[in-house]
């Protein structure tokens, strides 16, 4: 989830290994302005040991929240949340193709929130993004942080 849209990625992954989910990662986050991807915030799951790959790869930062503390990840629980109204804890991912996690995605990134002043994820995301935008055409008002790709950091891709 990216924190200022509060805009939700998600990918299918083949396992819970390290390796898939930085797979994952890096396909979610390769396509966004380098400027957009700045950081991301995990548990402490094993499932983020490659972590540093994506983070050398894509020039972003990674932090890890206190054993115990979901609240100091409280936007992504939500999504979670949100995520499980559409597939129920006890739901098996087996069948579930990245078409329908995609539907599912969309329908909740297309959804008002208070949060955002009544606009959905999407609307606000675009808008971030026109500002990206203008800002990389006008390089006098800079770009605020910009790192680049550094695709030969990940050699599992």
């Amino acid at each position: 989830m990216e924190r200022r849209s509060r805009r939700l990625f998600a990918r299918l992954v083949d396992d819970k290994s390290a390796s898939a989910t930085a797979r994952a990662e890096y396909e979610i986050f390769k396509g966004m302005p380098p400027a957009a991807r700045v950081d991301r915030t995990w548990d402490n799951g094993t499932e983020a040991s490659l972590h540093m790959l994506v983070d050398e790869a894509l020039g972003m930062l990674t932090y890890f929240a206190d054993p115990y503390s979901s609240w100091q990840r409280g936007g992504n629980e939500n999504r979670n949340g949100r995520i499980r109204r559409y597939l129920p804890k006890g739901t098996s991912f087996e069948d579930l193709t990245q078409d329908e996690l995609d539907a599912i995605v969309g329908e909740i990134n297309d959804t008002p929130m208070k949060l955002l002043g009544y606009k959905t994820p999407n609307e606000v995301w675009d808008e971030e993004m026109a500002k990206l935008q203008s800002k990389q055409a006008d390089p006098k008002r800079g770009c605020g942080h910009f790192l680049g790709d550094n695709h030969a950091a990940i050699p599992w891709l």
